[in-house]
This record gives structure tokens, sequence and C-alpha cells, in this order.
């Protein structure tokens, strides 16, 4: 079993990226923008990436009225990411017409509970269910919709993809073993996320933030 990373370009400025990508681009395959980057330079800075041979994973996790995030997505047309995200906690309406809205070259998945969340969290906005029930839930609601896919944590994918089996699992905030979690609170290995189920990982701060991008980026790659 083998499993792709996605580098998380949360970076300030594209002047910044520009160095990563260049010594990354013969090691990874994809790049996620996220809102800082896109809102600081729209559409073209997507297209550009995409030119350089990345996968562009457009993180956006739209959350709005079904019309108004289908027409976000159709205007994202002829930019084709490869994956968006839209909330599930939208709804099945608003899931729906995502996927309708988005190219066929275009997978959308839905963001569940945000690894920057426990329990405490959820309770605090009025969610009675625990962090993995309410993945869960939102994971067999984005199942009904006909997304593509979820994004959860390394702590709920084995449960999520049990429900799901063909479903695709995107998971973020997994950490190398030791690392500095940061401002996560659900967070697991890239191993023990792949041997979860995970279909492609997501990871930032310990490769971007690294003395040598490259080397931390292999020496991830060789736990999987």
């Amino acid at each position: 079993m083998s499993c792709d990373l996605i580098l998380a370009l949360d970076v300030p400025t594209r002047e910044e990226a520009a160095p990563l990508l260049r010594q990354l681009r013969g090691e990874l395959r994809w790049v996620k923008i996220g809102l800082q980057m896109f809102t600081a330079y729209g559409p073209d800075y997507l297209r550009a990436v995409a030119d350089e041979g990345f996968n562009v994973f457009l993180d956006l996790k739209l959350h709005d009225i079904p019309n108004t995030v289908a027409k976000a997505i159709m205007a994202l047309r002829g930019l084709d990411p490869a994956i968006i995200t839209v909330h599930a906690a939208g709804g099945r309406a608003m899931m729906e017409d995502a996927k309708a809205a988005a190219s066929d070259h275009t997978k959308v998945v839905g963001v569940t509970v945000l690894t920057s969340l426990d329990g405490n969290d959820l309770k605090s906005i009025g969610c009675a269910h625990s962090a993995h029930d309410q993945v869960l839930r939102l994971t067999e609601l984005a199942k009904e919709a006909g997304v593509d896919g979820v994004v959860c944590s390394g702590e709920e994918v084995a449960a999520a993809h049990k429900l799901w089996p063909k479903g695709f699992f995107v998971v973020p905030g997994v950490r190398p073993a030791g690392g500095v979690v940061g401002d996560q609170k659900r967070v697991v290995t890239p191993r023990a996320a792949l041997d979860a189920g995970a279909s492609i990982l997501v990871i930032g701060r310990p490769i971007t933030q690294a003395a040598d991008p490259d080397i931390a980026a292999r020496e991830i790659e060789a736990t999987l």
C-alpha cells in the first residue's frame, strides 16, 4: 500500500513558496492551496502552480447556501483543481450541488471536523456529539450526497473507511513521530494514518519549516 503526500503551502507569500516548490518538485506531486494563498493571489496562482506540474488540492472549505457554493465551484471551471473541499456541515443539498457543479476532473470532498477541534470545542458550539461520532455522521451524509470522499483526522479515518469502503479519505494534521503538534489536537503519524485507510495525506509545517524540506519530505515518505 502506498499513499501520496500533499504539501500544505501555508506560507505568507508566493515568494516564500517559490523555493519550496522548486526544491520539492522532484519529490512531491501534490500541493495544497488554502485560503491564505488563494485570497492573496487568486486563481492565477492556482494555474501557475499547476503549470509547474503539481496536482492542486484547493482547500477553500466552502460553506454557504447550495446555490452560492455551486456557483463558486462553477467559477473554478477551467482551472480544474484535482480536489476541492466543502464543509460537510453545509448539508446534503449543498454537497449535491457542489458535486454537480464540479468538473469531471475534480474530486469534491467534505470536511468533517477540523483537526484543530476536540470534543470540548464541539460542545462549545452546541454539538453534543464527540468528534469521532460527528465525523461518522458527516461521512455518512457525504456518502449519501454523492461527493467523492471526506476530510477527517487520522483518529477517525479507520471508522470512516469502514463506513464507506470506496470513499476517498484526505487526512490532514499528520505529524512525524516526536514532531511538534502545534495548533492541532487530533493527530497521528503518517504511517498510522495510511494503515488506518487514508487515501492521501496533507502535511505542511514538518516539511515547510524544516531546515531541509527535501530531506524532511523524503524521511516522511520513507515511513510510508
